[in-house]
């Protein structure tokens, strides 16, 4: 396992239009989306309010051009790009909670940066054309994303460069010790819990560094580091497949997963403290910069 910081990363090149992009992301948008989106809307506890909370972004992305679908029988919203391309990535962010929890930073702190993201390049041309996904039952042990990767034909999964996926990623705290480690994982983070947090394995490493690349040239004052798992040992530490970047992993589709770390850090985890006014939106903002520029370049 390696602890790869974006301080410590190789710089690329900033272009003009990325940095027009990542500047178009409103806090006023992502704050609007997360008191929306956090209600509870559990698939089983509240079906009326997690049907809405999918029909909402599957309206959002259509008023922006996409071309959305609802796939299969649980729900998730499907948004692919005007361009098709040989090659594809995937922005994911589950938009189910735990049935009787708002669910502000789980997930629609997610929701709005994919949200954001898709608002930001929708009259851009990426360089690999860019698919939004929001899944449904996450909480009920990843059923949506499951499902999603069950339903993709072999040309579509190799097609797959990266799927980006976000878990939370609206809570951080400058406090001294507001960060704690997953019991068991040997590894170092900082004890302060105000960086983004990113999770590789051995097929989406290459995708990881070049994230922490643009975290560098972009946004050098965002702490970002990454956790990049080698030669499959993550199949031994069951606390890195707890999110919808786990199917992808199992099909062999490079993944990575973006994070505020949980309930490692946000003391409001699967709790009805888990509110709007609970997050850092600034903080939000720069993973949704972020997020584009990844998604850009």
């Amino acid at each position: 396992m390696l602890v790869r910081h974006a301080s410590k990363a190789k710089a690329v090149r900033q272009t003009a239009s990325v940095a027009s992009l990542m500047d178009s992301v409103s806090e006023k948008d992502l704050r609007d989306w997360v008191k929306w989106f956090s209600v509870p809307r559990h698939f089983v506890g509240q079906p009326q309010a997690n049907r809405e909370a999918a029909e909402t972004i599957a309206s959002l992305l259509k008023d922006w051009g996409y071309e959305v679908s609802f796939q299969g029988p649980l729900y998730n919203v499907v948004a692919r790009p005007k361009r098709a391309g040989d090659r594809m990535q995937i922005v994911a962010a589950h938009f189910d909670s735990t049935a009787f929890t708002p669910g502000a930073d789980d997930n629609a702190s997610a929701v709005a940066a994919m949200l954001g993201c898709a608002k930001a390049i929708a009259g851009a041309s990426p360089k690999t054309p860019v698919m939004f996904v929001s899944f449904n039952r996450e909480e009920d042990g990843l059923l949506g994303s499951l499902d999603f990767v069950r339903q993709l034909a072999e040309k579509e999964r190799r097609r797959i460069h990266c799927a980006h996926v976000l878990e939370m990623v609206g809570f951080a705290s400058d406090k001294p010790n507001s960060q704690k480690m997953p019991p068991g994982l040997p590894v170092k983070a900082p004890t302060t819990g105000n960086f983004l947090g990113l999770l590789a394995n051995a097929k989406s490493g290459k995708h990881m560094n070049h994230i922490l690349q643009n975290a560098k040239s972009y946004l050098p004052e965002f702490p970002t580091m990454g956790l990049h798992v080698l030669l499959g040992f993550e199949k031994y530490l069951p606390v890195l497949h707890r999110s919808d970047h786990a199917p992808f992993w199992q099909a062999g589709i490079p993944s990575v997963m973006w994070t505020d770390t949980s309930e490692f850090r946000n003391p409001h985890y699967h709790l009805e403290s888990d509110t709007p006014e609970t997050l850092n939106y600034p903080f939000l903002r720069r993973v949704t910069q972020l997020l584009v520029a990844a998604a850009m370049t």
